[in-house]
């Protein structure tokens, strides 16, 4: 009887450590569920780099491990809205490949507005991918702004001013534009000129994308006020005028820099030569830049050479309207496209600043012929006349955009606690 009544107790202990133990493995089960649940587990690989110098898409893509057959097939879908040829160092770049290495997206950023994609498509075979290419605009938000700033012995330049207010180079660029007919920033900033700018600045993701227009300066350069508006002109183009409608465009810019240091030499009959040591005529302009800088064509017209050219290292000469040749001298490179029989815009680069030649150091030799003969480019630019105004019938309707961007000039700066100087309009 004893023993009877102990054999329940004991299969009773058995029960419940068989059951203690399924419970706690049961327990684990559905930890190991919530983990799992909570733990996506990565099915792609991501890389994030910039592009290095030199690189082509070519090489870029074969760098990551892509065959050749499969890198041509890329550049095959890309060549319709992108060209593979104008990818540029240091700009940022993604690749997307699954676990196994199989290629996904890549992204490469063209500039602050757009990037372009590449995606396989999910219906082509494995053995003959097909993919998916597009240029495809960054979402942004743009907010109108304005700025002040002032050219100091400290801050001589118009790149070093904007800096001090925080500032990015790109502005420097799009305010040389507002005037490159009428001030060469090279060498006709004063201390005391005063700058007052309304312009859109770009945000992508809240963060600054860079500028999408400037639409309104006035600028005080040695005691006078310039102003300048962008303004759709009769030929449909947006274009910059005065606050009475005059055109600020010229035939020819003041300078074939957009901005940088100053004139080292100017236009001479009878001139030491720093490497020859024998005096003659030095029939052209010498300014002082940074090597690569870009060069501009300062007129539209025909190039009619484009190379080595002896003592003057690489040259590039540009037949203008009106009986003018410009040419520019000493380059350390010469932009694509750019020779002879190749119609060039005014603005447009022609090449990079450097010391090829016969030079004692870096910098751009510009020259200016009229009918075949050398004439100084500084006096010959400010006989340029202006272009075309605005028309008589379209003042009205130009005034009253004149007024309201300098109204929204004065108000911005007023609201950050800065007093306009310009009277405006």
């Amino acid at each position: 009887m004893r023993q009877g009544r102990l054999l329940p107790v004991r299969v009773c202990a058995v029960l419940i450590l068989v059951c203690a133990v399924l419970f706690a493995s049961c327990g684990q089960g559905t930890a190991q569920r919530e983990r799992r649940d909570i733990m996506v587990a990565r099915d792609v690989d991501i890389v994030e780099a910039t592009v290095p110098r030199n690189a082509t898409l070519q090489g870029l893509l074969e760098s990551h491990a892509a065959s050749s057959g499969l890198a041509d097939s890329i550049i095959g879908a890309v060549r319709p809205v992108f060209d593979p040829r104008t990818l540029k160092q240091d700009q940022p770049y993604s690749l997307i490949t699954s676990l196994d290495g199989v290629f996904r997206e890549f992204r490469y950023m063209v500039d602050s507005n757009r990037f372009l994609r590449v995606a396989l498509r999910g219906d082509s075979p494995a053995d003959a991918p097909e993919f998916d290419a597009e240029v495809v605009p960054y979402p942004k938000e743009i907010v109108s702004d304005a700025v002040a700033f002032e050219i100091t012995k400290a801050r001589p330049s118009l790149w070093a001013a904007l800096q001090d207010v925080g500032e990015d180079a790109q502005l420097t660029l799009l305010l040389a534009d507002a005037f490159s007919g009428e001030v060469d920033f090279n060498s006709e900033l004063q201390d005391g000129d005063r700058f007052e700018v309304l312009f859109d600045r770009v945000l992508r993701d809240g963060q600054f994308s860079g500028y999408e227009d400037v639409k309104a300066v006035t600028f005080v350069n040695n005691g006078r006020e310039l102003t300048a508006i962008r303004y759709r002109g009769p030929d449909g183009q947006n274009a910059w005028y005065d606050a009475e409608g005059r055109s600020l465009k010229r035939q020819f810019m003041k300078s074939p820099l957009k901005f940088d240091p100053y004139v080292t030499s100017s236009f001479s009959r009878n001139r030491l030569h720093p490497v020859l040591g024998t005096y003659r005529a030095h029939r052209g302009v010498d300014y002082r830049a940074k090597y690569g800088t870009n060069v501009v064509s300062v007129a539209s017209g025909t190039v009619v050479a484009a190379g080595w050219a002896g003592g003057a290292g690489r040259r590039v000469a540009i037949r203008h309207a009106s009986g003018y040749e410009s040419a520019y001298f000493h380059l350390s490179a010469i932009a694509a496209g750019i020779r002879p029989g190749a119609r060039v815009e005014q603005g447009r680069v022609i090449g990079r600043v450097g010391n090829s030649g016969t030079v004692t150091a870096t910098h751009l030799h510009y020259e200016l012929k009229k009918n075949g003969s050398h004439v100084d480019p500084v006096t010959e630019h400010r006989k340029m006349p202006p272009g075309v105004p605005i028309p008589a019938d379209e003042m009205p309707a130009f005034e009253q955009t004149r007024d309201r961007l300098f109204t929204n000039l004065r108000s911005t700066l007023l609201s950050a606690n800065v007093v306009p100087t310009s009277r405006g309009q």
